[in-house]
């Protein structure tokens, strides 16, 4: 199946990168937005959505108050990931969060509109 990396940016009316930078790297901060419940033992993240289903993810790649890329392991295309990215507009002084993610192409449209309602959610929870 051919698959396709999308890219996502949402202009956040954020005024704290630490709060941002919490909500997309912390399991708490996780937990407000992107699944129910989340543990980590710092390499690998465990992600809980629901009473039954969860994922393992392992971050592959983190650099502070900027990225943090996740594989999941159970993931058969090793090279893909999803990474969370926050960068910062000079104009506006606001926040962009940037979402990559992979997706078969007949799935594409149904995981950009997952973001677009988790980055909703993040938006409500922590008042951006």
């Amino acid at each position: 199946m051919e698959r396709q990396k999308i890219h996502r940016e949402y202009l956040l009316n954020a005024t704290s990168k630490s709060i941002l930078w919490s909500a997309i790297s912390t399991p708490t901060g996780l937990e407000g937005w992107f699944a129910d419940r989340v543990q980590s033992d710092d390499k690998i993240v465990t992600f809980f959505w629901g009473k039954t289903e969860h994922r393992d993810a392992e971050i592959i790649a983190v650099r502070a108050f900027s990225f943090i890329r996740f594989r999941w392991l159970d993931d058969e295309y090793e090279r893909e990931y999803f990474e969370l990215k926050m960068t910062n507009n000079e104009l506006t002084n606001d926040f962009v969060l940037e979402v990559t993610d992979f997706a078969v192409v007949d799935e594409v449209k149904d995981l950009c509109e997952l973001w677009d309602s988790q980055v909703d959610t993040l938006r409500r929870t922590c008042g951006f």
